[in-house]
């Protein structure tokens, strides 16, 4: 039976208890609040951040992760004798941690030769964020409990993050355009109007769907869109952060709708409410 590590990063938003059950190995972001250091997802819990982010007068900044912690990340695994490492990495067109990862895979074998064919590296861009890809990497941790294909298992989460749908509204737009980041919400002028925008990506590119008047038409819209391209087979997740309201309204009109209870409901950790916002809810599902 073949070993396998699974490894991803912060910007997940997979859950600690989840991440410890199934022994995913998550690097956390390193991010720069109020003259302070924070590792993201390590420091404090996504609602202690959400404070903290709300209180400080600039936004706080977040830094890829760079080569040497992925160096350091393959080599611990082929000290402990895994034969695959399976990274699933946040949208490369949205951070260099992808290509980092990429430049690391190179460097690790240069400095490791022994380790050619010994272990192998694959390295899975998502083009998504938070669990729209997180889902996939629980999904392969699970997998592998019973499949030692390192391939299969990669071709299973690939699969995933090819069909992912990511809906979701940030009711408050400061981050978004202070961080320029989520470039289709930065570039959004309707919400002087109370206009607010249903949002996805599609091949790692921020894009807005659709624009709504007023927040009781936001989770009628958000319903209808994922009716008509929802894979009924699969499960979905639903989006939590600082609008405990709005996510409690989703998750009992999804339940309601889909005929089904979501799969998870989870909080957006600290670099996604630093880019998105605090101030949003939403869902992920599979498309048809």
């Amino acid at each position: 039976m073949s070993r396998i590590k699974f490894v991803t990063d912060s910007a997940a938003d997979i859950p600690a208890g989840l991440r410890e059950q199934w022994g995913i190995q998550v690097l956390p972001f390193p991010i720069a609040a109020g003259g302070r250091e924070y590792e993201d997802g390590v420091d404090m819990t996504p609602q202690e951040f959400y404070k903290l982010l709300l209180s400080l007068p600039q936004i706080p900044t977040h830094s890829q992760l760079n080569g040497y912690v992925f160096q350091e990340c393959y080599r611990q695994a082929f000290e402990e004798g895994y034969d695959a490492l399976i990274y699933t990495s946040i949208n490369s067109k949205g951070s260099a941690t992808h290509q980092n990862a990429v430049q690391a895979r190179e460097d690790f074998f240069e400095e490791y030769p022994q380790a050619r064919g010994k272990m192998e590296i694959y390295i899975i861009d998502s083009r998504c964020y938070t669990m729209g890809y997180g889902w996939a990497v629980l999904a392969g941790a699970r997998m592998a409990a019973q499949v030692s294909d390192a391939e299969e298992i990669v071709r299973t989460i690939q699969s995933w993050v090819d069909r992912v749908r990511i809906l979701f509204v940030p009711y408050d737009l400061k981050f978004a355009k202070k961080s320029g980041r989520v470039s289709a919400a930065a570039a959004f002028v309707g919400d002087a109007l109370g206009l607010k925008p249903i949002m996805t990506f599609e091949d790692g590119e921020s894009k807005i769907l659709a624009k709504v008047r007023g927040e009781k038409n936001v989770i009628p819209t958000l319903l209808d869109i994922a009716r008509k391209e929802r894979d009924e087979t699969a499960p979905y997740l639903i989006i939590r952060a600082d609008r405990a309201d709005q996510a409690d309204l989703l998750s009992r009109e999804c339940s309601a709708q889909f005929g089904q209870d979501p799969a998870m409901e989870f909080y957006i950790g600290g670099v996604i409410a630093i880019n998105a916002g605090p101030n949003l809810a939403g869902l992920i599902y599979r498309k048809k």
